[in-house]
């Protein structure tokens, strides 16, 4: 069983953010300056053991990995950037690969969307995109064959894991997949263990995901699939939410819906947790502590949770999900390590401070000795 979280690079300033938001910005700038929307809105997120850090310091990255294993999380999954051959916020990921520090396994998840102006409501503005041509598709597969060789890269069967983000954008993805498990292969390995993140920018069904000749499907959350969307939020759409929302919340906030998005992270669990999960094909499942992405979005989603109780619920459920997988593919995604201007950390932070990496490392416990003794 491994428990894999998201890990976002972007705590160090890049010329490009400079440029695009600012001198010296990283969302750091983001987290700082959130403020409350309503009463008991836990806002900002201030992180505790790390403090406010910057990702070029080897030492903060091995104090983050240090602190990961102690609480049972089994490796990181870093988000990658790359652009038609210039990769941003590298800067993290290719330390630790020049370094061999810290030594703590590691993925890699191709957060392969174009940049825009979405934070501040410019969508249509796009600062740096994507081409997919066939040439740039095999260059790429060649700089990531050279972390696949790494001994810290987490592999399934010799086949090192390798998550897609957004596979809507990939017009050619069949061909895209062909050429990479080729390439792989021409270069000793087994073959690449490819994920398609099912994220809220997809509708296809997990069949027609894995056709394209995926291995495994992340299923990503939080997930706008899974509860109502924000632009719905009028008339008779107001019951239809009430039993999702805390009283108190929406009393105080409806004339203000949907400029904050507010869900019961309890009652939204107790929905997924329903699920039938599938067995005769490989899906991850994807869980969260809290999200609150309004130090981002005037637009925000805001699923508050100070319950590390109920987050351990979930995480229990999702690691009886994968036990009957073989044993290499019993995964658990966790969303995140350090998304903290999405409110997704499990890093600590000044109010619940260990409260969520001590629940995971529990349900760790207790879904390895239930295994245990059904054995």
């Amino acid at each position: 069983m491994k428990i894999i979280c998201f890990y976002l690079p972007q705590f160090h300033p890049i010329p490009e953010n400079d440029e695009w938001w600012g001198a010296g910005f990283t969302e750091w700038v983001n987290v700082a300056q959130s403020q409350p929307r309503f009463k008991a809105h836990y806002q900002p997120h201030i992180p505790a053991d790390l403090g406010f850090y910057d990702l070029r310091l080897e030492e903060t990255r091995i104090e983050q990995a240090k602190l990961a294993q102690k609480y049972g999380i089994s490796g990181f999954c870093y988000y990658h950037y790359w652009f038609n051959g210039k990769l941003l916020l590298e800067r993290p990921f290719n330390d630790v690969l020049a370094s061999g520090k810290p030594d703590f396994p590691f993925c890699l998840c191709w957060a392969n969307e174009n940049w825009t102006r979405a934070w501040d409501g410019r969508e249509d503005h796009i600062l740096i995109s994507q081409k997919y041509d066939d040439q740039d598709n095999y260059n790429h597969i060649l700089w990531l064959i050279n972390a696949f060789k790494d001994n810290r890269y987490i592999k399934i069967d010799n086949r090192p894991v390798f998550l897609i983000y957004r596979i809507d954008q990939i017009k050619n993805i069949t061909q895209l997949i062909a050429q990479w498990r080729k390439t792989t292969q021409d270069f000793g390995f087994q073959d690449i263990y490819l994920c398609a993140v099912k994220n809220n920018f997809t509708e296809l069904s997990d069949q027609q995901i894995l056709s394209f000749g995926f291995d495994a499907i992340v299923d990503f959350q939080p997930n706008k699939n899974d509860y109502p969307e924000p632009h719905k939020l009028s008339g008779k759409f107001y019951k239809k939410i009430r039993n999702l929302v805390p009283k108190t919340i929406f009393d105080r906030f409806k004339n203000s819906l949907p400029v904050s998005y507010i869900l019961s992270y309890g009652v939204m669990i107790e929905k997924l947790i329903k699920k039938v999960w599938p067995q005769n094909y490989i899906k991850f499942p994807c869980v969260f502590p809290s999200w609150d992405n309004s130090s981002r979005k005037k637009m925000a989603t805001i699923i508050q949770n100070e319950d590390p109780e109920i987050y351990k619920k979930w995480l229990f459920y999702a690691i009886k999900c994968v036990q009957k997988y073989p044993k290499q593919e019993q995964l658990v995604f966790i969303n995140a390590w350090n998304e903290w201007a999405e409110g997704c950390h499990l890093e600590p932070d000044k109010k619940m401070g260990h409260a969520f990496l001590v629940a995971t490392k529990n349900i760790l416990q207790k879904g390895q000795s239930n295994e245990t003794s059904s054995n």
